[in-house]
């Protein structure tokens, strides 16, 4: 019994020097495969959030509260995908499994990070149009510089205060068992699973917090445009109301496949027992990997000022106007 217990007292290691990421398990022979459209979608994010980033930079008529946020958006979204995407890729190409465990704490404290960077960013954006389409003449009067930075520091602090407690939930758990990760990247329950003492305080941290911010979120966004479509609907032209209801558009469609995507793997990874691991891992690498690509096509495509200055990059003036007109189109039949 004392040889047992000595033994697993020397097996245990508060911080161990490594963790192995297996990948994607069940289907290790396609790895390369899967590794292809992976690399297309992350280089996808990086091309369409870099080019947002700078337009938003250099245009001065973009310098305005809405572009602010979707810069936010752009930034937080390259930090997303960043995280995971390369790491990953060079687990299905290279076969480069191995990751220090600093090394996973901070892909960890990134991944969620960014998340509830997204959740926060997009509230604040439906906040910005409420105060567009219901006060517009105190638009420019509350959504000040400073204002925004204010709402800037907020934001990033509130991630940063959720997230923190998490590393050091991990960094106190003794890993006496396996240092083998079923998974591309390492996550927060996943890392705390391999460990040999209770993780009860994880497990109810990484479910309690995360959803009572995302509600809180998602019923502040849900009053935002409830008051805001009260608004659309009392205005007295028709066309003012497609108008009103484009700009908002673009948002929405973010909100959807933002919230629908992170509600659904957060939901079948707590209670889909009966679904299998390889759909599990599969699933929250596309999460972090298409919504990224997908926010700055949507935004180039739905909002004008942006699909202008898109289509002035691509054909500067000088350039032949046929070809404008042409991209022009095809962007209208996009939409």
């Amino acid at each position: 019994m004392t040889i047992n217990m000595m033994t697993a007292l020397n097996l245990t290691t508060f911080n161990p020097e490594s963790f192995i990421l297996v990948g994607i398990p069940g289907l290790e022979q396609f790895h390369i495969w899967i590794g292809i459209p992976f690399c297309t979608i992350y280089l996808v994010a990086l091309a369409g959030n870099g080019i947002l980033l700078y337009l938003i930079t250099m245009d001065r008529s973009l310098h305005e509260p809405m572009f602010f946020f979707l810069s936010m958006l752009a930034s937080t979204d390259l930090i997303l995908c960043t995280t995971c995407v390369p790491k990953m890729l060079g687990i299905l190409w290279l076969k480069a499994q191995k990751i220090t465990f600093s090394g996973c704490l901070t892909q960890l404290f990134f991944l969620h990070f960014s998340f509830f960077l997204d959740s926060a960013i997009l509230l604040g954006m439906a906040f910005d149009r409420y105060l567009a389409i219901c006060s517009p003449l105190r638009y420019s009067s509350v959504l000040t510089p400073r204002t925004i930075i204010k709402i800037m520091v907020g934001i990033v602090g509130r991630s940063f205060s959720i997230i923190l407690p998490v590393v050091f939930l991990v960094k106190r758990l003794p890993f006496c068992r396996t240092h083998i990760i079923p998974h591309t990247y390492c996550e927060h329950i996943a890392v705390a699973q391999l460990s040999c003492a209770s993780i009860s305080i994880n497990i109810w941290y990484g479910f309690t917090m995360p959803l009572m911010a995302i509600m809180s979120d998602l019923i502040l966004i849900g009053i935002s445009y409830t008051l805001i479509l009260r608004a659309v609907f009392h205005l007295p032209s028709r066309d003012a109301r497609q108008k009103a209801l484009s700009t908002c558009g673009s948002h929405v469609s973010v909100i959807l496949i933002f919230y629908t995507s992170a509600l659904f793997s957060a939901v079948t990874h707590r209670f889909g027992h009966n679904i299998s691991r390889t759909f599990h891992i599969m699933f929250a690498n596309l999460y972090v990997a298409i919504p990224p690509a997908l926010n700055p096509i949507i935004y180039g495509v739905k909002t004008k000022q942006i699909r202008d200055k898109v289509v002035l990059l691509l054909f500067p003036k000088g350039n032949s106007d046929l070809g404008m007109r042409t991209w022009k189109m095809r962007l209208w039949k996009v939409k």
